[in-house]
């Protein structure tokens, strides 16, 4: 049936016409064998036929022209089949397309109501030649388009249905992938939270039951209690934006305020410092004004930045950290001397330069990261958004 409901599709009314014309056109020439049509049926048929496909896609005047000339043939011609037919389909493409039904049964009124003109002009002895015009003409032409237009809007429905359909398992997946990512979250903080407070208490224990301590050792053990409860800290209020949907998406608002960030970009140096890096650092006072989700990946960069030069190029290495802030943009980098090490890409299968890039191009910036002479060179600029887009950002 693909082919039936192409050939009645709306975009396809001139070919019908065509395919009309042509079969009467058949019908002139080989129906009527030793008897050639008259003048006036060829007359009337060419001007049918003409208007059929010059207002293919104004039915309305269509189905107007065609009456006219059925008129014509009902009074001029002992032979109206051209004529007749060319007004039924012009009646079924106003049915099936028609924008409002008054218009639909006004069409289909006007024929009728010449069938029953001409059957009062003919008498009550010739009444079937009416009564055969009203059923073939009028009935049957309403009758296929109502069945026609009918089955175009049921698909159009279904179509819509399926899609809407398709938009809500869409939505399901993702609500399903979102509440699985949560608690694969949730599940990682109960496990690493379990084993560093572990820990955290451990340190804690052999610190004051140790007596005698080398002031050094004490002071690793007060660096490392001091790490484990800070990273305690961060866990449990990362895992409050999980487990709470009325708390903003961004962790970054909940773990620290524009305001610090001077103090903790510091104290991120600072720990590399005491893991054996040389880092020379420039970090613009203007950096504490910067809005909290940027100044969050700034810190986040950093010591991610840091940890990878420790680890690729060794606790003997050199960095420079420099943030600076001009024109509302951010501008990051972190560059080290390899530590004697051969340049080229960090080794490793960590996600660590992943992650960096993903949270740099969630804020519209691109990482950039490659051999800089001996060493490592990673940096990018985090543009200044507004403020309304950042509001909707962390909404």
């Amino acid at each position: 049936m693909g082919w039936v409901t192409r050939l009645f599709d709306a975009r396809d009314s001139f070919v019908r016409m065509l395919l009309l014309d042509l079969s009467g056109v058949s019908y002139l020439v080989f129906s009527t064998p030793g008897r050639s049509p008259t003048t006036a049926q060829w007359i009337l048929a060419v001007i049918a036929f003409a208007a059929a496909l010059a207002l293919h896609r104004w039915r309305v005047a269509n189905l107007l022209v065609q009456s006219a000339l059925l008129i014509a043939a009902l009074v001029l011609l002992g032979d109206p089949l051209i004529n007749q037919v060319g007004t039924g389909w012009a009646l079924l493409e106003l049915t099936m397309w028609a924008p409002r039904r008054p218009l639909l049964w006004g069409g289909a009124g006007m024929v009728a109501a010449i069938y029953l003109v001409d059957g009062y002009a003919r008498g009550p002895q010739q009444w079937q030649a009416p009564i055969i015009g009203l059923t073939v003409v009028v009935g049957l032409p309403v009758l296929l388009g109502l069945v026609i237009r009918t089955t175009r809007e049921l698909g159009l429905q279904a179509e819509a249905k399926a899609a809407a359909e398709r938009g809500q398992q869409e939505s399901e997946t993702r609500a399903a992938r979102a509440a699985e990512r949560s608690a694969i979250a949730r599940e990682l903080h109960d496990v690493v939270a379990h084993h560093v407070a572990s820990m955290v208490l451990r340190v804690g224990v052999a610190r004051h039951v140790l007596p005698g301590l080398d002031p050094r050792v004490a002071e690793v053990f007060d660096d490392v209690h001091g790490t484990g409860t800070a990273a305690l800290a961060d866990l449990r209020r990362l895992v409050a934006v999980l487990r709470d949907p009325s708390v903003r998406t961004d962790a970054a608002l909940t773990a620290i305020g524009p305001e610090d960030l001077p103090a903790a970009l510091a104290a991120a140096v600072s720990t590399a410092e005491q893991a054996g890096l040389t880092v020379d650092s420039d970090i613009d006072e203007e950096v504490g004004t910067i809005d909290a989700v940027r100044g969050m990946a700034v810190l986040r960069l950093t010591q991610e930045a840091l940890t990878n030069v420790a680890r690729h190029a060794g606790p003997s290495a050199r960095a420079r950290v420099r943030v600076a802030v001009a024109g509302g943009d951010v501008t990051w980098s972190v560059t080290d001397d390899g530590g004697g090490a051969a340049p080229g890409l960090p080794s490793g299968g960590g996600h660590g330069l992943t992650g960096m890039r993903e949270r740099v191009e969630v804020l519209g910036g691109r990482l950039t990261a490659g051999p800089s002479g001996d060493g490592w060179r990673v940096e990018t600029v985090l543009p200044a958004a507004p403020a309304a887009a950042t509001a909707e950002g962390i909404a």
